[in-house]
């Protein structure tokens, strides 16, 4: 247990650019959070319509940890543990909502493949986040001196 969490809670390593990764993930998630809050078709509304029970609490549950670990991702604070609640929602968002298309009339697989695009890059970026760390310009960077 003590690995994991020193693996998730380690200072930061990687490039100075890693920022820009961070940037992206931390607006995108700290934003679609916001909005599950501010617009109920992008929060209750869109939650009752994909079936999830108790779409109220489903959406601003999400919406707060799109929040919370967005602003982490963006300072770089325990960047990595972050990015693990928000790789479980980006995951539930491509299942529940992504492939559900591939069987869609008038959908399919590159209709999917278009729509899935963020989705996809922000999957990607958390998993490369989770891996390097939140970089030199980072929060995590200056809590205590990079151990290999």
């Amino acid at each position: 247990m003590n690995a994991l969490l020193d693996f998730f809670f380690r200072p930061a390593r990687g490039p100075a650019s890693v920022l820009l990764i961070r940037l992206a993930v931390g607006l995108i998630f700290l934003t679609q959070g916001i909005l599950k809050f501010a617009d109920p078709h992008m929060g209750v509304v869109r939650f009752t319509k994909i079936g999830f029970p108790h779409p109220y609490f489903t959406a601003h549950f999400v919406g707060t940890f799109e929040i919370v670990c967005g602003f982490l991702v963006l300072l770089g604070l325990w960047t990595r543990a972050a990015a693990v609640p928000l790789l479980i929602v980006i995951s539930t968002a491509i299942a529940t909502t992504k492939i559900p298309e591939l069987f869609g009339a008038n959908q399919g697989f590159w209709y999917m493949v278009s729509d899935a695009r963020t989705d996809f890059a922000m999957f990607c970026s958390l998993i490369f986040l989770i891996l390097v760390g939140a970089g030199g310009l980072a929060l995590d960077a200056r809590r205590r001196p990079n151990v290999p």
